[in-house]
């Protein structure tokens, strides 16, 4: 499969961040993408570094202007699309969700976004509530789509649930970046292990990961931090964790990437993780702390 990834720095303009990434898309399918990937909330600046109501009016209802436009899109380039929109379910009831588009512009699935973090400029629990939905692949043309979103990356139980409902690809559109203050060592260390557990979710479950990352500084409006540096580095690794493809940590990247999804059969009868797995014992992993 030929999967298309789009890393972008984002603008507080909607409707010029949703016609860059429409040329970008076209551009790609162009060349050949069957796929294409977008990162986390690509409409708008990522407005959780504050908790403020207003940004509410940020939200769509799904379907709405947005699906409409990227169903759209998604018919025109001929290309399944993976978006991330901000969802306004009901008045006070918002997810982070994305959205997956056929080729023929219809709505494949949503997912929302299961893990949601609450840390100093990633006020996510302000806005979303947590999904509801499931781990639930999404069936389309180009195969059965793993997708979550962001923090989920961080979690091997999101992963493997997705593929034991028979993903043939895990997909993570993502928005993640330094805090100002960090230093270049603690930069790098997070930025290890960000990648470091997503190969090992390609490992673990003998499936392609594709994660897209955003890139640039966006400022704090509050002015309380220094703001984000998004670290880019969007990559797409192979069923045995190996790196098919990494972008710059600070370049805006539109790039195919050739992913091998029959190798995936040849790699679970090497490594056949899933007959081996003691689900007998596994009951404790429901629980929240075993004192």
């Amino acid at each position: 499969m030929k999967i298309g990834i789009i890393q972008q720095k984002n603008t507080s303009h909607v409707e010029l961040n949703r016609l860059n990434l429409r040329k970008k898309i076209e551009k790609l399918a162009q060349e050949g993408a069957e796929l294409v990937v977008l990162q986390e909330l690509h409409d708008s600046l990522y407005f959780c570094q504050t908790e403020n109501v207003d940004n509410f009016d940020l939200a769509e209802s799904i379907p709405g202007n947005a699906t409409e436009f990227y169903g759209n899109v998604a018919r025109q380039a001929g290309v399944v699309l993976v978006t991330s929109l901000f969802e306004r379910r009901a008045p006070g009831l918002y997810h982070n969700t994305a959205v997956v588009f056929e080729r023929d512009g219809s709505i494949a699935g949503r997912y929302r976004k299961m893990h949601i973090p609450d840390d100093p400029a990633y006020y996510e629990k302000f806005y979303f509530t947590p999904g509801d939905i499931g781990f639930e692949p999404i069936d389309t043309s180009v195969g059965r789509l793993g997708v979550l979103v962001c923090w989920d990356q961080w979690y091997p139980e999101a992963a493997r649930l997705m593929a034991l409902r028979g993903a043939q690809l895990l997909i993570y559109p993502t928005a993640i970046g330094y805090e100002h203050t960090d230093t270049a060592s603690e930069q790098q260390r997070q930025r290890e292990a960000w990648v470091t557990v997503q190969r090992g979710h390609a490992v673990a479950n003998g499936l392609p990961v594709v994660t897209v990352n955003r890139t640039g500084h966006e400022p704090d409006p509050s002015g309380a931090t220094g703001g984000i540096d998004f670290w880019g580095n969007s990559f797409v690794a192979g069923s045995q964790g190996e790196l098919l493809f990494t972008a710059p940590q600070d370049k805006e990247v539109e790039a195919i990437v050739d992913v091998d999804l029959a190798r995936c059969e040849r790699v679970r009868r090497w490594w056949p993780f899933l007959r081996d797995r003691r689900i007998d014992h596994f009951a404790p992993l429901a629980q929240r702390f075993l004192d």
